[in-house]
């Protein structure tokens, strides 16, 4: 019996607060997963901390949230890091939001997403647009994980991954 492999995926924002931190969140936990994937989150200049309304809309949906934490994508360029398969930036380029940049081989795609965290108004326009970014974000993700990647060539792959991010 042949063990299916495991992809790593990375979502990086520049403060590792909010967007791609429910990323990780959510890709780790949905049913469609079953163990296909992994996720991690970094950021190029991390917050330090995640977003308290990140944690909060993570819980109202269920999704587990021990052992998320705001991180130096740094961690993920060390030695014994995992290598990673795919990376998602998901910062807001629209907002001039500078998004970071991952080298190497793994396949990457920009699925940006304007900031919940940049958010001003009432705490419930801000959970409101916490609420929004997570929606979109596991739409996207549903998408990503229904690819049948071990039929599909890079190439393939590659323009699948980039299409999900203009959804």
């Amino acid at each position: 019996m042949t063990q299916q492999k495991i992809y790593n995926v990375l979502f990086l924002c520049t403060g590792n607060s909010a967007r791609s931190i429910l990323g990780e969140a959510v890709l780790n936990n949905l049913a469609v997963n079953q163990g296909r994937f992994k996720a991690y989150s970094a950021g190029s200049h991390p917050k330090g901390a995640v977003n308290p309304h990140a944690i909060e809309v993570l819980q109202a949906s269920k999704f587990p949230v021990t052992g998320l934490r705001s991180k130096s994508w740094d961690e993920f360029a060390q030695a014994g890091a995992p290598q990673m398969d795919f990376v998602f930036t998901v910062c807001d380029q629209a907002a001039a939001e500078q998004c970071p940049f991952w080298p190497g081989q793994p396949m990457t795609a920009h699925w940006g997403l304007p900031d919940p965290a940049a958010v001003e108004g009432s705490e419930e326009q801000k959970r409101k647009a916490f609420r929004d970014t997570l929606m979109l974000l596991t739409r996207r993700i549903e998408l990503f994980v229904s690819l049948p990647l071990e039929k599909l060539d890079k190439l393939a792959i590659q323009k699948k991954i980039k299409e999900i991010g203009t959804r």
